[in-house]
């Protein structure tokens, strides 16, 4: 069977935090109403009939902050969800997690729900730095959380790890990088602080370093996680031997995912390279829930990729990746020769951002500090 990502929004979050462009919405009550589960299983009863026959080998569970939901909540939805569609026996589930809402306890429920992969929303580990970032927790809290993933024997965790934050020296964000070592998790996420239109700190932006100072930042960085053992894979991504998010790196490689939930995103191939399905569902909660309460069929915004578009799509997430793609992944995922695409991927070589190796073509060391640039080059 054809393999096929799942990706769940659970939409709500205790704040929202001035740097954050997701589609999350702060929490009213005490705790999600446990009807949005009733709509997340509606909603893929809808989407049913596009993935008949596919096989899931990946959850992700993203938010908002999905670990507002009770461990009863995701063994109610995952069992339906397998009583509808096959699940690989190694499925990876993964579920994002703020360190400030786990009550102790919480890991293991969520172990035994079903969930077998955790990402943990540190940001940073200088309390500065969380309270003017308008995260709800503490160093210490990430500390406890890490702990409790332990003891749950959930080992396989990633730590979210920003740079380049309001007045955030290179020492400072050393610093963070240390910490998130010493605590070993299997993979961490090592990004930039950007400012993304319609959030508090593009239209109130915060004094940041210069560009120089961040790329110093990244690059001393990267060599620390690289001296721990943690591999650079894609962009942002940093893991140890093995641990690679598989979810992610399916969307990096154009692979097809299913997405459910208010705001969720998915990508569908139904026929190559004619019909490729991108679908988005309505942001709001609310609007979200009674949609689905009342349709006939799939619901939310569809439109077809053309097919001029398809190899900028593809570069678009191929290109993040450190090894870059094959000719088979290429023209398995868009349905195109290669070939047609030779004059960009010279010139790209020629300007030292790309190069070809023997399991295909990669972005050298240029190529990935000037990303955008490359990518550009594909464009229809």
């Amino acid at each position: 069977m054809d393999a096929l990502a799942l990706y769940v929004h659970m939409p709500w979050c205790v704040r929202k935090c001035p740097y954050c462009d997701f589609n999350s919405h702060q929490l009213k009550s005490a705790q999600p109403d446990a009807s949005y589960i009733d709509a997340l299983l509606r909603d893929f009863d809808l989407e049913a009939p596009r993935v008949a026959e596919r096989r899931i080998d990946s959850v992700f569970f993203g938010g908002g902050t999905p670990s507002l939901f009770q461990p009863e909540q995701f063994a109610r939805l995952l069992t339906a969800l397998k009583q509808r569609i096959s699940f690989a026996d190694d499925a990876e589930i993964t579920l994002e997690a703020n360190p400030g809402t786990i009550e102790r306890g919480r890991f293991l429920g969520y172990a035994q729900a079903g969930i077998n992969r955790v990402s943990l929303g540190a940001q940073s580990f200088n309390e500065r730095a969380l309270r003017v970032l308008g995260r709800v927790h503490s160093a210490d809290d990430t500390q406890r959380a890490v702990d409790e993933l332990r003891a749950a024997k959930l080992d396989n965790f990633n730590l979210d790890l920003m740079y380049a934050l309001p007045q955030q020296t290179p020492d400072e964000a050393l610093n963070d990088v240390r910490i998130a070592c010493s605590l070993r998790p299997a993979h961490i996420s090592y990004y930039q602080l950007t400012l993304e239109p319609g959030t508090v700190f593009h239209s109130r932006p915060p004094a940041l370093p210069d560009e120089d100072t961040a790329w110093q930042i990244q690059t001393a960085g990267q060599e620390l996680l690289a001296e721990a053992g943690y591999a650079q894979y894609e962009v942002s991504a940093y893991a140890q031997e093995g641990k690679r998010c598989r979810h992610n790196l399916n969307y990096w490689l154009f692979g097809d995912y299913l997405g459910i939930g208010a705001g969720a995103h998915g990508k569908l191939s139904l026929e190559l390279p004619g019909r490729i399905l991108r679908t988005t569902k309505p942001k709001q909660p609310r609007e979200y829930q009674d949609q689905i309460r009342n349709a006939p069929g799939a619901v939310g915004e569809m439109r077809l990729v053309a097919a001029a578009d398809l190899p900028f799509e593809f570069m678009l997430n191929a290109l993040r990746l450190n090894e870059g793609f094959g000719r088979n992944c290429y023209e398995a995922r868009t349905g195109l020769a290669l070939e047609a695409l030779d004059e960009r991927l010279v010139r790209a070589r020629e300007r030292g951002l790309l190069e070809q190796w023997p399991a295909g073509w990669r972005p050298t060391e240029l190529g990935r500090r000037f990303l955008n640039d490359l990518q550009a080059g594909f464009l229809a």
